[in-house]
């Protein structure tokens, strides 16, 4: 292995497809397709059409890009909102006349770091009392509609089950002010219909990870949604140092009109995707789309029956969800943490989920887990749960 003549022992990843993890392992299929697309050179503008076929096919929406991650996605979203088809106000970012987004407090996170990357600024909603245990009330979209102003470039809506205010009134707040709303659902993959949900209730841009339940490659994303928006996040992030005279706007990203003039090299140069990855991540797309739900959870639940097989009369129980998981209890905190650090600690290291630790609890997920992997995780952790 590959891995070998570097001196790197892989991994078991029971802890799902995390980025400091490596992500997943992808289908024979999407890795052959990588292989074939990095034999010949092409014209990323073109291949960035096909993509926009196919995204648009697969979400409904009027087109899409392939970025290098949803990362990418929202920082090039965010340049879109606040320069839209401007190329001035393209190369004026991170400096921009309306740059502020309003979000609800609640939904506030690490990865919205990259939305002030891209120039904005991100203003606060709501008091997320239900969070916090003194009450039951988050923002409501009335809230976020009292905080928009003549700088506000858009509204930013991460998407959980238990997000509030309800996108679709957010929505309509914001286009009754000729606001966009650009929604972050990096790892809201599966349900499939996630891919259509968010812009049906009314999202203009959506940011999908490509390197998780897609199966794509891990350095991989889409953004999704309003043609002219999507073309403003694309302007800014092709190498567009060619004659002006030369360059043609492809019809998948031509329903406004396009700036006047080229922009220079944009704020999302750094988000560009090669093409082997959106090759990969469009036939990952394909396939994803393709499956039932129901025979990818059936696929994703016998592995983990396998592990639970494997574990023996250790007690541990197998939640069933669209992706299900497998717990294991230990009597506290303390016996969690050091049973997760004697798990990293085995050659090959094991990792697990440590989203429930304080709980004692143990979460194998099992999004990245290999075939040979199952039985030695389900000893690992029958070994573990009797140290």
């Amino acid at each position: 292995m590959i891995y070998d003549t570097l001196g790197i022992t892989p991994i078991i990843n029971a802890a799902g497809t995390n980025t400091r993890l490596s992500g997943g392992m992808m289908h024979p299929e999407v890795t052959a397709a990588m292989a074939e697309a990095a034999t010949a050179c092409v014209d990323m503008l073109d291949l960035q059409a096909a993509a926009s076929r196919v995204i648009a096919e697969v979400t409904g929406a009027d087109a899409g890009i392939v970025t290098s991650g949803a990362s990418a996605a929202l920082l090039l979203g965010a340049a879109a909102c606040m320069a839209r088809l401007d190329a001035g106000a393209m190369d004026a970012l991170p400096e921009a006349e309306r740059r502020d987004f309003v979000v609800a407090r609640s939904q506030r996170n690490m990865y919205d770091r990259a939305i002030r990357v891209a120039g904005g600024r991100l203003v606060e909603v709501g008091i997320p009392d239900r969070f916090s245990g003194a009450g039951v009330r988050d923002a409501s979209a009335a809230e976020l509609a009292a905080a928009f102003g003549p700088r506000t470039a858009g509204v930013l809506w991460v998407a959980q089950p238990w997000s509030e205010p309800p996108l679709a009134e957010v929505a309509r707040m914001a286009h009754a002010s000729g606001l966009p709303v650009l929604v972050d659902a990096a790892a809201q993959l599966p349900p499939a219909a996630n891919l259509r949900r968010f812009l049906d209730e009314g999202a203009d841009l959506v940011a999908f990870s490509g390197g998780k339940a897609i199966g794509g490659p891990q350095s991989s994303g889409i953004l999704a949604g309003r043609r002219d928006l999507v073309c403003s996040a694309l302007l800014q992030m092709l190498d567009l140092d060619l004659p002006e005279a030369q360059f043609r706007l492809p019809a998948e990203f031509a329903g406004n009109a396009a700036p006047p003039r080229l922009p220079h090299h944009g704020i999302g140069r750094s988000c560009k995707a090669g093409k082997e990855e959106i090759v990969g991540l469009l036939v990952a797309l394909r396939r994803f789309a393709a499956e039932e739900d129901a025979a990818r959870t059936a696929r994703l639940l016998a592995r983990l029956h396998e592990v639970r097989a494997a574990m023996g009369d250790t007690p541990a129980e197998i939640v069933e969800s669209a992706v299900p998981l497998l717990l294991l209890r230990l009597p506290d905190a303390a016996a969690a943490r050091a049973a997760e650090a004697r798990l990293r600690a085995r050659r090959p290291a094991i990792h697990v989920g440590q989203g429930r630790l304080r709980e004692g609890i143990l979460v194998a997920n099992p999004l990245a887990l290999a075939e040979r992997d199952l039985v030695p995780l389900g000893h690992a952790l029958a070994e573990t749960f009797r140290s």
